[in-house]
């Protein structure tokens, strides 16, 4: 009889019959507030009609065409749509299916556009599992153990998270920088290094947001030494954070722009944008792709952009993000294992820890266990899965946020009663 890998663990007992908006119900008809968003993708929400009626009409006339062989409308469409939303200067694009494909393609152009070989990450950050992209992961041994040689040429710096190091988050930058100057003078000359890339908000790392201060550091090192910043906004674009990018809260434009998860509302795909420029200095045969641009998908983009400026998302993100923000750190007031609540918008995580500040996995996963008998679906990450973290459809309301809340509190009551037990 076969069967699912053994290592492919569902995070909760749900087994899903549909979703609605920021609800899934199960197989047993019981509904479920789903915190998850299948990982921060279904931006809109599950099955929102209008990327539903659009994916339908595009099912119904062009599935696949695929784009290096010929162009079909609705990746002209969303080229012209993102247009409207990217940074200025980024104007020319390259679409692919997932996250890791599109740090991988960030990765190779920024190899050939410098003709360096060297490629600094953040301590902390994601960026995926296939071989590059686990080889730029430092968020978790979990994603880049067992296959190695990894790939060579990555340096690892320090992000500043300032709650990691029990700092200000003045001082935890400061030290960053720092190191990134030692990093560069001791391991990765300038000469050597083709781009550092950067979460905005570290994603499996813990949901730690960076600092301006932090990135704007990034970018003056870049400008200086005449290597590439990509922002890996895989997790945090497409109105997450309260923004439209995750780098919008910090006035920092990158070179390179990672997207994908909420772009197309849980169809795969994503990208990245650069100016026509840079793109150029791609080898020719270096960008493609069978599944890449689907136009199925791309109808999808095209209708999830619609509905997040049409519907005012990315507003709702950040009114929604501070109430529910709120709510948190109500709780973990009242809570002595609850140690930092942190995030951006609609991208929020608590962090528990023992009696002497260590990481606590024990309790946060009891607590993510009892909240799904409390109807709430939700995540766990950090480095010893030791943060429960909270994304939420943007298309959440107050009536949700506050239900999501009474649940989590009777969930972190039954979870840290657990803990005082041991």
């Amino acid at each position: 009889m076969t069967a699912l890998s053994p290592h492919l663990r569902q995070a909760t007992p749900v087994v899903a019959a549909r979703g609605e908006g920021v609800h899934l119900y199960g197989e047993d008809g019981r509904r479920y507030l789903d915190f998850t968003a299948g990982i921060g993708v279904t931006s809109t929400g599950h099955c929102h009609p209008k990327v539903v009626a659009a994916a339908q009409e595009q099912v119904a006339t062009l599935v696949h065409g695929q784009y290096t062989t010929v162009m079909h409308q609705p990746l002209r469409r969303l080229v012209e749509k993102l247009g409207e939303v990217l940074p200025a200067g980024l104007d020319s694009l390259f679409f692919t299916n997932s996250g890791s494909e599109a740090v991988e393609a960030a990765l190779r152009l920024a190899r050939q556009a410098t003709g360096r070989p060297n490629i600094i990450v953040c301590h902390g950050g994601f960026h995926g599992r296939t071989v590059a992209a686990a080889s730029m992961t430092t968020s978790g041994t979990r994603f880049r153990s067992g296959f190695s040689p990894l790939m060579s040429g990555v340096v690892v710096t320090p992000f500043p998270s300032a709650y990691r190091y029990g700092w200000d988050e003045e001082t935890a930058t400061r030290f960053a920088l720092k190191e990134l100057d030692y990093t560069l003078q001791t391991i990765s000359s300038p000469a050597d290094t083709a781009a550092i890339i950067v979460e905005p908000v570290l994603g499996e790392g813990g949901y730690v947001p960076a600092t301006r201060a932090f990135l704007e550091g990034l970018r003056e090192r870049a400008d200086r030494h005449g290597f590439l910043l990509i922002l890996d906004e895989v997790q945090t674009g497409v109105g997450r954070t309260g923004r439209f990018w995750g780098h919008d809260h910090f006035g920092v434009t990158p070179d390179i722009l990672v997207t994908a998860k909420g772009l197309a509302s849980g169809f795969p795909l994503s990208g990245i944008a650069a100016s026509e420029e840079l793109m150029t200095k791609a080898w020719p045969g270096s960008q493609g792709g069978t599944y890449g641009a689907n136009a199925v998908a791309c109808a999808a983009a095209c209708a999830t952009l619609d509905v997040v400026r049409d519907e005012k998302l990315v507003e709702n993100a950040e009114t929604m993000g501070k109430r529910l923000r709120h709510g948190l750190e109500a709780v973990a007031d009242r809570t002595p294992g609850i140690g930092d609540v942190r995030g951006l918008g609609l991208m929020l995580a608590t962090e528990f820890v023992t009696e002497d500040g260590s990481p606590d996995p024990e309790t946060a996963a009891r607590v993510q266990r009892a909240a799904v008998d409390e109807g709430l679906l939700l995540l766990l990450c950090g480095a010893w899965n030791q943060v429960v973290r909270m994304i939420p459809a943007l298309v959440i309301d107050e009536t949700a946020v506050d239900e999501g809340l009474q649940a989590w509190a009777t969930a972190v009551e039954v979870g840290t009663s657990g803990a005082a037990r041991r």
